[in-house]
């Protein structure tokens, strides 16, 4: 029913406005992933109360792929950190553990939707078909806005993991010449670059043509 829907909307967008917000305050790495995960879910929960059941299971299967790169990568970090969860104490890590910044990276930029990684394929139809719904401009707004908050957060995890100044954690980089951590992590990359195209032409054997104004298509890979 309609009222069903509503508030399922109501709840999801809520979820995911929370846990952006809240994610972009933490310090904590894998509580990060967590409330991204949280952010994710009030995503599929969004797209159920527009009726789109088919694209939620698919931006379900697209994200377990990447989340658990995140996971498995965030769980090498603090192995090789000395079993610190705090960002604080990491910065500079690209140095040590070149292999995994580039897949966590991969994941990273896959959950914000960059074109034509996994992410993107669901959650920009998801997006574009929530557009042509008639809940109004604060739905749409809030929408835009949760999808911003979820990139603030990824960038910010990386700026203080990889790029931003040591920060006087110890570190090991022993673990990028262990297989049976690295050899998952490789694997889940190459699902996460491949996965969104070959789940669409599974799911969705017709192409899928979606007319809107310039400023809501664009507006997606915009914010």
């Amino acid at each position: 029913s309609s009222t069903c829907s509503a508030l399922l909307l109501f709840i999801s967008i809520m979820t995911m406005f929370m846990s952006g917000v809240v994610a972009i305050f933490e310090y904590d790495l894998k509580k990060i992933i967590a409330l991204s995960t949280l952010s994710q879910l009030g995503m599929m929960m969004f797209s159920i109360s527009l009726g789109l059941y088919e694209l939620a299971f698919f931006h379900l299967l697209t994200h377990a792929l990447f989340k658990a790169l995140l996971f498995l990568c965030a769980g090498i970090l603090i192995h090789g950190a000395g079993n610190t969860q705090d960002i604080r104490s990491f910065g500079g890590l690209s140095l040590n553990f070149p292999l995994v910044t580039v897949c966590m990276n991969l994941a990273n930029l896959s959950l914000c939707g960059v074109p034509f990684l996994a992410g993107f394929y669901s959650k920009d139809l998801i997006v574009e078909l929530a557009c042509q719904y008639s809940w109004g401009i604060f739905v749409l707004l809030m929408m835009f806005i949760c999808l911003s908050l979820t990139v603030l957060y990824s960038v910010r995890l990386t700026y203080l993991s990889f790029v931003g100044p040591y920060g006087g954690g110890t570190s090991i980089s022993v673990c990028e010449s262990d297989y049976s951590l690295v050899g998952p992590v490789v694997i889940l990359s190459f699902t996460s670059l491949v996965s969104g195209p070959i789940l669409s032409w599974l799911n969705f054997p017709a192409p899928v043509l979606i007319f809107l104004p310039v400023f809501l298509k664009s507006g997606a890979l915009f914010f």
